[in-house]
């Protein structure tokens, strides 16, 4: 049961850099996706066609009917469902690996907050279980904190699958969306963004702790903007649970990523996980290594609606700053050694 609950947190993985790259080009955020949802999002689309063809089609008629005018409700946060992140499925998951949420700080909830999740890992698991269900008991640690997950904004078109992101709290990373919750969707309000994106997916690997931030700082823009304070988040083992063959740069393994992350919007992987029935074999079932995510100390953020670039570079180098801090305060607790430095790239 727990392999193949963990097999199934396919359905949140990857992100999109040429998306992440417009969207920092027009309203300073990065785009989170996960090709997992899109092959989800195919399948109910598939079904959904298939339902046209038979003597049930008016059920799909009906429900084509309701998206047409539910279609912006995932821009104004979507309809988050505390039955369905309270799923026991995600208790089975947590407990796979495990993996454990800690709290550093409270939160104030007349403030509204960027997460910053770093780092990536290859399936983002750790952001998935902690944000979108409540199998690590975010809301009872973070009490009056509503967490967004930002993904892709394309995950809200494929019919079924966004009803089901929606319900887990997981949001479009749209400038429209995050306008709304950071200025009109009152406070306590935490939007979770992992800023490394695909380029830091790729170096992912164990025993490794480097992450992709030197030139991210759309996400600061946007907390300018608002007035949203910055939080840092490091997540110890999220490079664990996978293995990769890492190109180097240079080699025409690394330029086929890179086209590919160009072209078409995602840079693909090669990595391995055990197999579904013993962890001998290579399959896609992560390895059930301890993820602990640390949610550091917010940074509190003025509201500035014309943000200088000296703003954001101030603000950009005190975030980093916080997670090389929140990072060596914590790692010998969870089994680096007092040597080990994070690399920030």
């Amino acid at each position: 049961m727990k392999t193949l609950i963990a097999a199934y947190s396919g359905v949140l993985r990857g992100e999109r850099q040429a998306e992440a790259d417009r969207n920092q080009r027009s309203h300073g955020g990065p785009a989170l996706s996960r090709e997992g949802s899109g092959r989800w999002g195919v399948a109910c689309s598939a079904i959904l066609m298939y339902i046209f063809c038979t003597d049930c089609w008016l059920i799909a008629v009906l429900y084509f009917t309701w998206l047409v005018f539910d279609w912006n409700t995932p821009k104004k946060g979507g309809r988050r469902s505390q039955w369905v992140r309270n799923w026991a499925v995600w208790r089975y998951f947590r407990d796979y690996f495990p993996i454990q949420l800690v709290k550093t700080h409270n939160l104030l909830t007349t403030r509204n907050y960027i997460f910053g999740y770093h780092p990536h890992g290859i399936m983002g698991l750790g952001a998935f279980c902690n944000f979108s269900t409540e199998a690590t008991e975010v809301s009872k640690k973070f009490p009056g904190i509503r967490p967004y997950l930002a993904t892709l904004a394309g995950n809200f078109r494929m019919p079924v699958l966004r009803e089901y992101l929606m319900s887990g709290g997981i949001c479009p990373v749209s400038r429209d969306t995050i306008d709304y919750l950071l200025s009109k969707n009152g406070s306590g309000n935490a939007i979770i963004i992992v800023v490394g994106g695909a380029a830091e997916s790729l170096s992912s690997m164990p025993g490794k702790n480097a992450v992709t931030l030197r030139n991210r700082k759309g996400f600061v823009k946007l907390a300018l903007r608002h007035g949203a304070d910055l939080v840092p988040i490091y997540s110890f083992g999220e490079n664990e649970v996978y293995k990769q063959v890492i190109f180097e740069e240079g080699s025409w393994g690394r330029w086929v990523q890179k086209k590919f992350q160009k072209y078409i919007g995602f840079a693909p992987c090669i990595f391995h996980g055990r197999g579904l029935f013993s962890s001998d074999t290579w399959g896609l079932v992560p390895y059930s290594k301890p993820i602990t995510t640390v949610v550091g100390e917010p940074i509190t953020i003025p509201k500035l609606e014309h943000p200088t670039q000296q703003d954001i570079d101030l603000y950009h180098t005190m975030y980093m700053e916080a997670l090389v801090k929140l990072f060596d305060k914590h790692k010998t607790k969870f089994g680096l050694l007092e040597t080990e430095v994070l690399e920030v790239n």
